[in-house]
Parts: C-alpha cells; structure tokens; sequence
C-alpha cells in the first residue's frame, strides 16, 4: 500500500521534480537497469513503446546510482527515453531493492505495488498483466 505515500517526489534526470499522486490513474512501471546488464539494454526499445501509451508511465532506475549529467549522457547512449529518476523511490514506499536486473515494479492506477517482475519484460507481457 502507499497510503500516506501521496505527496512523495522525485527528482528526475531531466525536467522538474515527479509527483507521484500526478501518476494516479495510470499504471506505472518502475525500470531499475544498468550499463553493464545486456537483458535490460534489450528491452529499452518494448519499454519506450510502453511509456508512449496514454496509460502507462515507465520510469527508470539507475541500479548503479549514477547521477546528474552522467545518467542523462548514460540514457542517450543507451537509447532510454522515458523518464529516469536520480534517486530510488523503493524506500519511499518500503519496496525491497531488486537484487537481480532488469526488474520491473508494477504499480496500479490505484498507487499499490502489483507485483516485481524480473528479467526483460516485453510489450505484450505486461499489456497481459495489466489487462486481466
């Protein structure tokens, strides 16, 4: 549950602060990737074609906590075109941090954790999650 949690923010890597409660409505899905993991440089391209949905925000994690320019070059390069935030939302919400990459948190239109997915996640993967 994130009751309690709605006035949260976060800084992102380019643009202005992300206030979670703006996300309400929408499914969200937190991405937590790093240069050197190649199944999460895989599923960039189904990630960005998620995010360009009007129902699904993808937002993505450093696992490496780079920051600041070096995660905004770092994301270019990686072809990484949603959101990227600078810090971990995880104990915000009193997620556990993935211990494996790539994974997936996958966040209801209500604000509750679904579920945590890992390994690459692919478009139709998770339209048939969220559809059911």
């Amino acid at each position: 549950m994130l009751a309690g949690c709605q006035q949260a923010e976060f800084e992102r890597a380019e643009g202005p602060a992300l206030v979670w409660e703006d996300l309400r409505g929408q499914w969200v899905l937190v991405n937590y990737w790093a240069e050197w993991c190649k199944p999460c440089l895989e599923e960039i391209p189904e990630l960005n074609e998620l995010d360009k949905a009007t129902d699904i925000t993808v937002l993505g994690v450093n696992f490496d906590e780079i920051k600041g320019e070096a995660l905004v070059d770092l994301g270019k390069r990686m072809g990484i075109e949603y959101n990227m935030l600078t810090e971990d939302p995880a104990p915000e919400f009193d997620w556990k941090v993935p211990v494996a990459l790539p994974a997936t948190f996958v966040v209801g239109p209500d604000g509750n954790l679904l579920e945590a997915r890992f390994g690459p996640q692919t478009k139709e993967e998770i339209r048939a999650l969220i559809s059911d």
